[in-house]
């Protein structure tokens, strides 16, 4: 799974925004740069690396060893979890894992080498992956 080496702090805010601000489209990341086909957001959420992951692993079984595929998403935030049955307060929870926010339009993953009906293939199982609606895009020639 993708985590950072290092982090200046280990615990973030939750930095909560107005579903407004949310909305707002992704400002970079948001083309198509390596490959042929990408799966871009079309929703905002917050990734996990493990689903994330489970995206590639589905991805790579699809494209069977033929083809590039590429993750334009790090997960870099720190997301924290209580355990379970405790009660509130005594202090925020334990780091459990990295995130990254993904707003409308971002680029997710990218994929070439393999023709096209493959590819939207692998893109859309790895779209059922994650948490937010997806859309395939593809390069125009």
């Amino acid at each position: 799974m993708l985590f950072p080496k290092k982090v200046k702090f280990r615990k973030w805010q939750t930095g909560r925004q107005s579903e407004k601000k949310r909305s707002r489209p992704a400002a970079r990341g948001t083309e198509l740069s390596f490959g042929s086909f990408g799966l871009k957001a079309i929703s905002q959420a917050r990734i996990r690396s493990n689903q994330i992951e489970a995206a590639r692993k589905v991805m790579s079984r699809a494209m069977s060893k033929t083809g590039k595929l590429w993750i334009r998403i790090f997960p870099d935030r720190p997301y924290t979890a209580k355990a379970a049955e405790v009660g509130m307060g005594k202090g925020k929870g334990d780091p459990q894992g990295f995130q990254v926010d993904v707003r409308p339009g971002r680029m997710l993953f990218e994929v070439d080498g393999v023709d096209e009906a493959i590819a939207k293939d692998a893109l859309r199982k790895a779209g059922a992956k994650l948490p937010l609606t997806t859309k395939i895009v593809s390069r125009e020639h």
